[in-house]
C-alpha cells in the first residue's frame, strides 16, 4: 500500500495531526481542555485507538467530538454498557467515540475514534480539573503527561478478565503529531514567576497588579519529556475556603445539587518541636535496579546515569542518618536484593558494609517487579520505639499500579513511605498513590532536577516527630450540616497542603460563616490550627470544586472495592457508577461514549484499526535503537508489556524490555576499551569488540546509551564531586578523621592541614571543623543536600566540649581562604 500523510515507525498512517492544549489555572486548580485533531486520508474506513498518560488525580469531565458542523457531547455510562453501544454502533456502520479509563492504572486512559470515513475530519474534546502539588520551594507544579513508558507486567500475573490492551509507543523523534500548549494563570497574590523543564515563550502580565498572566509552549516541542509548569506566587500560601454553588438542574441533597466547599489547609507546626529532629527510627531504602536505571538524567550538564544519581543519593542518605536507629537497603528489578537480612543499628561499621554493597550497585536485575520485595518488607516484625520509614526510588510503572497502593494502604498503620519517580514518564499513579496511602510525601525528579535536593528533604520530613491523632472538626450553623467526602487525614507536613472537601446541605443567611478546626498533636504536645470562612458561594467557579470532590469521594470508594473484592462488597461498585454518572466524572467503572446517531448514511467497508503512538521516554528509544547491529547475526528477544483496558481488542507492538542491555553486553562481550572516550562530543556509531557496531542517534549523547565503567560498557564514570567526596570521607557519628583524603578535597597539601591545627586539638575535632567551614564557605548552594550531616557534624563537636573552638575557627578560616564565623557554624 502507498501512503502518504502521517506514519507511524510501522509504516501506517496515522489519524491523529495535532493536540492543543489550553490549561487555565486558578491558585492551586488547574482546569485543562485538550483537542485532538483527526483526519482520515486513506481510501477505507478506520478506527483510530490512542493510549494515552493523565496526571493521577486529574477528574475527567468532558468529552465531546466535532464532525464538520455537528458536535456531539459523550455521556458517562457503566463501562461495560458503554463499550457495547460503541459496538453496536460500529456495527450498524455510525461514528462512535469512546474514552475510557484503564482499571488497573487510573493515570491511563484509552480513547476509541470509530468509523472516521476516508477523507473526513473530526477534533475531539478532553477536559479534565486536577489539584496542583505543592513543592519543596513553594512553587505549584502541573506536569502533562507527555511520555507514556510501557507498563512492566510480572511474570505469571494474569492481569484482569479478558485480553490486554498495549501502549503503542515510538522513540520521541518519530512522534507523528504536533502539540500546542498555552497557560492562563490567576491568583489573588502576584504571579511572580513561572519556569518550565521546556522552553516557554516570556511571561505575559495581563493587568499591572500582575495576578494575572499567561505564557505558551515554544514552538516544536520534541515529546521527548513530559511538560512541566512551576508556578509561583508572592508570599506564602495561605489556608482558603471555596464554596461553589450546587447547580440549579441537579435534585437538592445531591452532590451536584448542594453546595460543595474546599477547605485548602496550610498547618503551621510548632518551631521548637519541628527543629529538634528525632533519633530514633527504622529506615528502609527500596531502589529501582531495573534496566531502564542505567539511562542518563536528563540533565544537560551531566551524563550521570539515573542508578549513578541513586548511588549518590544512598550516600548522603546513609550519611545523615542519626547514631542508633536502625537501617536496610533493598533493591529490585525482575528479583529482589537486600544488604542485611533484617534492619541493623546504624554505627560505622553496618554504614561501611552498606555502603561497600551501594558502590557497586548496577541497573542489572530485569525488570520492575515492586510487589514482592514491598510484601517482604511489610512482612518484617516493627521494631518498639523505631518507626518505620519507607522510602522507595523508580522510574518506571508497573502493570498492577492499584495492587501495589493497596498493599501500602493496608500497612499504613506501621510506617510512612516516601516515593520519589526518577525521569519522564515515571507512572503519577504509581508514586502519588504509595505517598498519599502511605502517608508520607511524593517527589518527582525530572527534566535537570537534581535527585539530592528532593530525597534529603523527604529524609528531613521523616526525621520530624510524626504528626498523630488528627482530627478535623466542623462548626457551622445549625441549620447547615456537612457531608466530608475527603478520606481522613492522615499526615501532615510543614509547609504542604491538606485539602478537605465537603458537601454542604441546608439553607443558610448570606453573612454566615461556618469554622474549621484542625486539631493534632505534636511530640506529645496538642496544637491546633482553625480556619473560617464565608458560606456564601463564589460566583465564578463553574463546576471545578464539585468535580475535584466527587474525584477524591469516587477514589475512596474505588479502593473500598478493591479491598472488599470478592467478599461483597456491599454495593460500592454501584455507588461509584452511580456518583460518576450523576456528577459526569469517569471512573474505573464507567467510560464515556458518543454516537453520532445525525449521520444518515452508514459506513460501507472493513473497518481498519489505527494504533496512535505516544512518546517512549529515552531509556526505551536506546533499547529499541540498540536492536539494530551491523555485522552481526545476533538477535534480542523482546517481550511487549501490557496493561488491561478493553477485553475485546489486542494489539501487537513490541516495546522495549527492561534490562536488556545487560543481557546485551553479555552476548558481545566487553566493549573495546583500547578506544578513549570522549568527555562531551560522540560520534552517531559506536564499535564494540568483534567488530559490530551499535548504530545511535546523534541527536543524543552516547552517554545516554551508557554512562558508567560497568560491565559491558565503555565509558567511565564521571568523577565524583567534591561535595560528595567531602561526604564519604564523614564517620557515622558525624566527624571527620584528619585523613589525606580530606586534605585533597580542601585543595591543600596533608602537611598544610596538620600544621595549621593549633596544638590543643585533637585532629578529629579540627578536621571536623575544617569540613564545616567548607560546606558554609563554598557550598552553600547545595545547603539542603547537606545541612542534616552537618547537623550531625555539631552535634559530635558539642559533645566532645573541645577547648578553643574560636581559635580552630579562626585557623580554619586562614587556611582554607574564608570568612566563616562560629555561630553560623551552629557552634
Amino acid at each position: 500500500m502507498d501512503c502518504c500523510g502521517l506514519l507511524t515507525a510501522q509504516k501506517e498512517p496515522v489519524p491523529l495531526k495535532s493536540i492543543e492544549v489550553e490549561l487555565e489555572v486558578k491558585d492551586h486548580v488547574a482546569t485543562l481542555v485538550s483537542t485532538l485533531n483527526y483526519e482520515n486520508k486513506e481510501d477505507k474506513p478506520i478506527e483510530a485507538v490512542f493510549v494515552f498518560p493523565l496526571p493521577r488525580d486529574a477528574a475527567v469531565c468532558h468529552f465531546s467530538a466535532k464532525i464538520g458542523q455537528t458536535e456531539i457531547v459523550a455521556e458517562v455510562k457503566e463501562k461495560q454498557q458503554a463499550r457495547e453501544e460503541y459496538d453496536d454502533a460500529l456495527s450498524s456502520g455510525q461514528q462512535a467515540f469512546l474514552l475510557e479509563e484503564s482499571e488497573e492504572s487510573p493515570d491511563i486512559f484509552s480513547l476509541s475514534v470509530g468509523s472516521l470515513p476516508p477523507g473526513e475530519s473530526a477534533s475531539i474534546r478532553l477536559e479534565y480539573v486536577t489539584e496542583l502539588a505543592v513543592q519543596a520551594d513553594d512553587g505549584l507544579r502541573f506536569c502533562l503527561p507527555a511520555v507514556l513508558n510501557p507498563r512492566y507486567q510480572p511474570q505469571g500475573s494474569g492481569g484482569s478478565e479478558g485480553a490486554s490492551v498495549q501502549v503503542t509507543s515510538v522513540p520521541a523523534s518519530l512522534v507523528p503529531y504536533s502539540l500546542s500548549f498555552s497557560a492562563r494563570v490567576s491568583s489573588p497574590r502576584p504571579v511572580s514567576k513561572v519556569e518550565s523543564n521546556c522552553s516557554l515563550d516570556p511571561l505575559q502580565y495581563l493587568n499591572t497588579e500582575q495576578t494575572q498572566a499567561t505564557v505558551k509552549l515554544a514552538a516544536g516541542h520534541k515529546f521527548d519529556r513530559d511538560v512541566e509548569l512551576l508556578i509561583y506566587y508572592k508570599d506564602a500560601h495561605q489556608p482558603t475556603a471555596v464554596v461553589e454553588a450546587g447547580q440549579a438542574s441537579a435534585k437538592p441533597g445531591t452532590l451536584m445539587g448542594d453546595p460543595v466547599v474546599m477547605l485548602s489547609l496550610y498547618p503551621e507546626l510548632p518551631q521548637s518541636v519541628m527543629s529538634s529532629l528525632s533519633s530514633c527510627g527504622e529506615f528502609v531504602f527500596l531502589m529501582d535496579r531495573s534496566g531502564s536505571m542505567s539511562s542518563c538524567l536528563n540533565n544537560s550538564e551531566s551524563h550521570q546515569t539515573r542508578i549513578g544519581s541513586a548511588r549518590d543519593t544512598l550516600l548522603l542518605l546513609l550519611k545523615s542518618l542519626p547514631m542508633g536507629c536502625y537501617f536496610n537497603i533493598y533493591s529490585f528489578g525482575t528479583s529482589y536484593e537486600h544488604i542485611f537480612p533484617k534492619s541493623v543499628v546504624y554505627k560505622q561499621k553496618t554504614m561501611e558494609e552498606a555502603l561497600k554493597k551501594v558502590e557497586v550497585m548496577e541497573a542489572n536485575l530485569g525488570g520492575t517487579e515492586i510487589l514482592e520485595p514491598l510484601q517482604h518488607i511489610y512482612s518484617q516484625p516493627c521494631i518498639p520505639s523505631q518507626p518505620r520509614q519507607l522510602f522507595v526510588f523508580t522510574d518506571g510503572a508497573v502493570f498492577n499500579t492499584k495492587e501495589v497502593i493497596n498493599l501500602v494502604k493496608e500497612n499504613s498503620g506501621s510506617h510512612r513511605c516516601f516515593s520519589f519517580g526518577i525521569g519522564e514518564g515515571a507512572s503519577s499513579a504509581l508514586i502519588n498513590g504509595m505517598a498519599k496511602e502511605g502517608g508520607g510525601h511524593a517527589q518527582f525528579i525530572t527534566g535537570t532536577d537534581r535527585m539530592q535536593p528532593k530525597v534529603m528533604q523527604s529524609l528531613r520530613f521523616a526525621l520530624q516527630p510524626a504528626v498523630v491523632d488528627i482530627s478535623v472538626t466542623w462548626d457551622l450553623p445549625k441549620e447547615v450540616s456537612v457531608t466530608v467526602l475527603s478520606p481522613p487525614i492522615t499526615a501532615l507536613f510543614q509547609g504542604q497542603r491538606s485539602l478537605v472537601y465537603g458537601q454542604l446541605t441546608g439553607q443558610s443567611s448570606e453573612a454566615a460563616e461556618g469554622c474549621v478546626t484542625v486539631k493534632y498533636s505534636l511530640a506529645g504536645h496538642p496544637s491546633q490550627n482553625q480556619l473560617r470562612f464565608s458560606l456564601k458561594p463564589e460566583g465564578d467557579t463553574g463546576s471545578t470544586v464539585h468535580r475535584l470532590g466527587a474525584q477524591t469521594l469516587i477514589r475512596s470508594l474505588e479502593m473500598e472495592e478493591r479491598e472488599h473484592r470478592g467478599q461483597g462488597d456491599g454495593g460500592v461498585k454501584e455507588k461509584v457508577v452511580e456518583l460518576s454518572v450523576q456528577s459526569g466524572v469517569s471512573s474505573s467503572f464507567t467510560a464515556f461514549i458518543a454516537v453520532n446517531k445525525g449521520n444518515s448514511e452508514s459506513i460501507q467497508g472493513p473497518l481498519v484499526r489505527r494504533n496512535v503512538p505516544t512518546a517512549l521516554a529515552q531509556c526505551n528509544q536506546l533499547r529499541q535503537r540498540s536492536l539494530c547491529l551491523v555485522g552481526s547475526s545476533l538477535k534480542a528477544d523482546v517481550k511487549t508489556k501490557s496493561f488491561p483496558l478493553r477485553p475485546r481488542k489486542m494489539l501487537s507492538t513490541p516495546v522495549g524490555t527492561k534490562g536488556f542491555f545487560s543481557g546485551l553486553n553479555k552476548k558481545l562481550g566487553a566493549f573495546d576499551r583500547s578506544q578513549k572516550p570522549q568527555a562531551k562530543m560522540f560520534s552517531s556509531s559506536h564499535h564494540l569488540a568483534g567488530g559490530i557496531q551499535v548504530l545511535a542517534s546523534p541527536s543524543y549523547d552516547f552517554g545516554a546509551f551508557s554512562c558508567e565503567e560497568t560491565e559491558g560498557t565503555m565509558l567511565q564514570q564521571p568523577c565524583r564531586d567534591t561535595l560528595l567526596q567531602l561526604v564519604s570521607l564523614q564517620e557515622a557519628s558525624g566527624c571527620w578523621p584528619l585523613d589525606p583524603a580530606l586534605a585533597v578535597v580542601l585543595g591543600k597539601s596533608r602537611e598544610e592541614v596538620e600544621t595549621s591545627k593549633p596544638a590543643s586539638v585533637n585532629q578529629e575535632v579540627w578536621a571536623t571543623i575544617l569540613a564545616l567551614i567548607w560546606l558554609h564557605g563554598f557550598k552553600m548552594d547545595a545547603k539542603e543536600e547537606w545541612e542534616l550531616l552537618a547537623m550531625k557534624a555539631v552535634s559530635w563537636l558539642r559533645a566532645q566540649k573541645a577547648p578553643c573552638v574560636a581559635e580552630c575557627v579562626e585557623a580554619g578560616n586562614k587556611l582554607l581562604g574564608s570568612n566563616v564565623q562560629k555561630e553560623v557554624l551552629g557552634l
